[in-house]
């Protein structure tokens, strides 16, 4: 039997994972001297250098979060972030912050040509960047026609929350793409 606790009830196959009472009480997150996720559980297991994970990072930001041992198993299942005590969350916070690389375009300086592939000047809220997008395929429309996320050459992701808060100059260029 799995030592994995699940934070609320949901489907699970015929042989599943232990379930434990929902609230803050049923474990709690700390730092190690090295720093990794220490989880702890109302029963006394330790798990050391647990990762959280996303199940729906860019569409669900704050639904769907699973504590993953080093063996790469489910330990925890948690149904809304916001669910979790204070000192847990802000844990958590951390290390997604650490591991969710996304960054937000503020504005689009320039693009080198109206085709593919192209590379953009872009604005950021981590500062200025370049992107090449290899192909129009690689901006997605995300939940309705204002939120995208695109894909540059080199794998990195970034997001625009709403075209429409874009600057005129920046909303043109996009249009090109669209």
């Amino acid at each position: 039997m799995n030592d994995a606790h699940t934070a609320n009830a949901r489907p699970q196959p015929a042989a599943s994972l232990p379930q434990t009472p929902a609230g803050s009480a049923r474990f709690k997150l700390s730092r190690n001297a090295h720093g990794r996720l220490v989880l702890t559980f109302a029963d006394g297991a330790v798990h050391e250098g647990v990762t959280p994970v996303r199940a729906f990072p860019i569409a669900a930001p704050g639904e769907g979060l699973s504590l993953v041992g080093t063996d790469g198993h489910e330990l925890v299942w948690v149904d809304r972030i916001a669910q979790l005590e204070a000192d847990s969350l802000r844990l958590i916070e951390e290390e997604l912050e650490a591991r969710e690389f996304v960054p937000t375009i503020e504005k689009i300086v320039a693009v080198s040509s109206f085709s593919t592939p192209s590379t953009w000047d872009v604005v950021t809220d981590r500062g200025a960047a370049k992107l090449v997008l290899k192909a129009e395929e690689d901006i997605r429309r995300l939940g309705g026609r204002t939120r995208l996320l695109i894909a540059a050459n080199d794998g990195l992701q970034f997001r625009v929350p709403d075209t429409t808060a874009l600057d005129k100059h920046s909303r043109k260029l996009l249009e090109r793409f669209l």
